[in-house]
């Protein structure tokens, strides 16, 4: 950039500063909210009291301010900062009064920006952050699971000699319950304890509804129990905390024993109660629980409760008993709008019920309460979801008609119920249409599209709506991709696999190990190695790393083609790169390798292979895989690796053993297997045993017979008594034998 420019630059930057620093005259700080709190909104209803500053939560006054204007204006431009900008924030940070950063602070989007910015500031040269900006960092992170942060912000309090207060410590106990960490969130007590900060009734609120959240009931009563101890006396938050707890544990008489405790219950008490009963069906008892509201309570259901139970009836599925209450709200001059007739539209569409959704439609009209978009797409949706899309395309030439424009959600739930119905083609002339008919696809629309030609087996149509997809900016995800070209492999058609893959690679779309591997596996099923490898270079140039599944594809088919030589080297390398076999590597390695007889390379390599991840069954594997093969011998050497765990896997290796060479007509090496197993302290299967037995006294080995009966005795498995029965058997049998 010429230096004239940089000059001008600078110029602009210092006469902006100068202009909004005359801006800046103190606003006044708004008045904190009333101190209550309740389940719902346990998060958002605190308030902070910080050396005389009094925060609420509604900064709008603030984020209107022009220096905090550009002050987010400059930190959006973070990617193309350079030293002017980067000045200039520095001056304009500076120039900020503690309520106006803030108003910066809550107005980022993302929580780890306003982190950056509260660390940025806080090492500026002669600047010190105010005791509200913390508390509001801390405030910012209890919304995000980014605990270590709310650590370190408290930790910087501790070195500033700033004082902490209960909330604070409250906001990391939230941090570390969305990361879904509860012991954690019970050590804050420890950390508060060693900063002699004692909790208060606030504290205590978070820490019951923190394990109601990580379904630790027991631990949330255990704080009920502490809150006494220390006479910190629980409020109806705390109780309503608990009864959510024992709903959700399905333990309602406990939630109703809670709720009988508290002196003054509110419409949440109620309202947990009367979800829970929402969600069983159980009108009889909402009734009730409404009547003991104004009865007990003196709390009138509102129209909160009304739209609430509404909503909850339809979201279980009571569509029904739902519009039972509509009639009674309107009877008690209370209005039911389109949003809870939407929910039961949509209710009923959901089960399948769509001559009910179009009649509440109608009564909607006739009430003067006009459908939305919303409201008839759902109705399209059920239309087409039982296979009525005749009535759905009807429909949507009646919107027009009755003054609502169907968006793109409408077009796409009657393209899906098209395609879900086999008339791709024709979804796919509507999708031609959209710009006649004056909606827009989105990135879903030419899903559903491609996803219907797949399903018909068109894969040539599916492959073009996805060029079209991507010509048109939107980018089909990797799971998308690999569907399509899953079904182009399947059909044997591994080249147009790749080249879909290329086209999705060259024009961005987020491509993946998994498409990579598809197209590779394609390649493998029809033995084309030389396409295969290549695919696997072209992983490399675009920086994508093969994982196991990867290289056990080509494995397979090198070990099928009896090219082991490479399938060891490929092996190696696989293993050199530090990549972990999966048990079907380990399959696929141990049958290919067994075909062709290659026993000690195999031995070899599953040590290495062994070294790297364990697989318990990989020698049972190998013995399993050579009996199959009438290896015997190889499997009977490799017995003394199986049984050094005696577990139920190697006795069931060990019979698959005995049971070959009793086909093969060897009983003496059954019996010397049996034998094997007995000193690993392994029993065999009598069944089985008793069939060796049988075989060795037609071999004439009546004493190997008897031997082997011994051993079940001395395991108690078999009477002695039945022992001399066989014994005499063997003895009458091998008088029968041909000297």
């Amino acid at each position: 950039m010429p230096i004239n420019h940089i000059l001008c630059h600078r110029l602009l930057s210092q006469s902006l500063h100068r202009t909004l620093c005359k801006l800046a005259s103190p606003p006044p700080l708004p008045p904190p909210p009333p101190p209550h709190c309740n389940l719902l909104l346990l998060y958002h209803d605190s308030y902070v009291e910080t050396e005389g500053f009094k925060r609420g939560e509604n900064d709008g006054d603030e984020i209107r301010h022009p220096l905090v204007k550009e002050v987010c204006r400059l930190i959006d431009l973070k990617s193309k900062w350079n030293p002017n900008l980067e000045d200039e924030l520095r001056q304009l940070i500076r120039s900020l009064k503690p309520p106006q950063l803030c108003a910066v602070l809550q107005n980022q989007s993302d929580a780890r920006i306003a982190l950056q910015l509260f660390y940025w500031a806080d090492r500026l040269w002669r600047y010190q952050h105010h005791p509200i900006v913390y508390s509001t960092m801390l405030e910012i992170l209890s919304k995000t699971s980014l605990y270590q942060g709310a650590k370190r912000v408290i930790r910087l309090m501790t070195r500033r000699r700033i004082k902490l207060h209960p909330e604070s410590f409250a906001y990391l106990m939230i941090s570390y319950s969305r990361a879904g960490n509860w012991r954690k969130a019970l050590q804050v007590f420890s950390v508060m304890e060693k900063a002699k900060v004692s909790p208060n009734l606030f504290v205590y609120n978070v820490a019951v509804y923190v394990m109601v959240k990580a379904c630790r009931l027991d631990m949330a009563i255990k704080i009920l129990n502490r809150m006494e101890l220390v006479g910190v006396s629980p409020n109806v938050v705390t109780y309503n905390c608990l009864i959510k707890g024992y709903c959700d544990a399905g333990r309602i008489q406990d939630a109703i024993d809670m709720h009988s405790k508290v002196c003054l219950p509110d419409k949440v008490s109620y309202h947990i109660l009367i979800g829970y009963y929402c969600k069983e069906n159980r009108i009889k008892e909402i009734r009730d629980l409404m009547d003991r509201m104004m009865s007990e309570s003196k709390l009138i259901p509102d129209q909160v409760t009304y739209n609430m139970l509404i909503h909850m009836l339809s979201k279980y599925g009571y569509g029904f008993e739902a519009i039972s209450f509509v009639k009674e709200a309107e009877e008690r001059g209370f209005s039911v709008d389109k949003v809870e007739y939407s929910a039961i539209i949509h209710s009923f569409c959901q089960k399948g019920d769509v001559d009910k959704a179009k009649e509440l439609v109608n009564e909607m009209c006739a009430k003067g309460c006009v459908p939305d978009v919303v409201t008839y797409t759902d109705v399209i949706n059920g239309l087409c979801s039982v296979g009525k899309v005749d009535e759905a395309k009807k429909l949507l030439e009646q919107m027009w008609k009755l003054g609502c424009k169907p968006n793109t959600v409408s077009y796409t739930a009657l393209l899906n119920g098209l395609c879900n119905n086999g008339n791709s083609l024709e979804a796919k002339e509507m999708l031609d249409m959209s710009e006649e008919e004056w909606w827009v696809p989105n990135s879903i629309t030419y899903s559903v599209l491609m996803h219907g030609f797949r399903r018909e087996g068109k894969l040539t149509e599916a492959c073009e709506i996805v060029s079209e997809m991507i010509r048109k900016g939107f980018s089909p995800t990797p799971a998308e991709i690999n569907l399509l070209i899953q079904s182009l492999c399947q059909e044997g058609r591994p080249g147009d696999a790749k080249k879909l893959m290329e086209e999705c690679l060259n024009n961005g779309c987020d491509v993946n190990v998994v498409n990579f591997t598809t197209v590779i596996h394609g390649f493998c099923q029809k033995e084309d190695l030389d396409s295969a490898f290549s695919v696997l270079d072209d992983m490399y140039l675009n920086n994508i790393k093969p994982d196991a599944v990867t290289y056990t594809a080509i494995i397979d088919t090198l070990g099928k083609k009896g090219d082991i030589e490479k399938a060891i080297e490929l092996i190696d390398k696989m293993l050199h790169k530090s990549l972990i076999p999966t048990p079907v590597t380990y399959r696929v390695v141990i049958n290919r390798f067994c075909q062709h007889n290659r026993v000690t390379e195999l031995l070899s390599l599953l040590e290495e292979m062994l070294s790297r991840t364990p697989c318990k069954t990989a020698y049972n594997q190998v013995i399993e895989k050579l009996c199959f093969l009438g290896n015997l011998d190889e499997a009977h050497k490799l017995l003394g690796k199986v049984l050094r765990t005696a577990s139920r896997t190697d006795a069931n290796s060990c019979h698959m053993l005995i049971e070959n060479y009793l086909r093969k007509g060897d009983p003496l090496s059954s019996y010397k297997v049996a034998n094997r197993m007995f000193s690993r302290n392994l029993v065999p299967d009598l069944k089985i045993c008793e069939n060796v037995r049988k075989s060795l006294v037609v071999h004439g080995l009546s004493h190997e017979a008897d031997e082997l009966m011994l051993r079940f005795v001395e395991r108690g498995k078999i009477s002695p008594k039945k022992t001399k029965e066989m014994q005499r058997f063997s003895t009458h049998a091998e008088s029968l034998l041909p000297c």
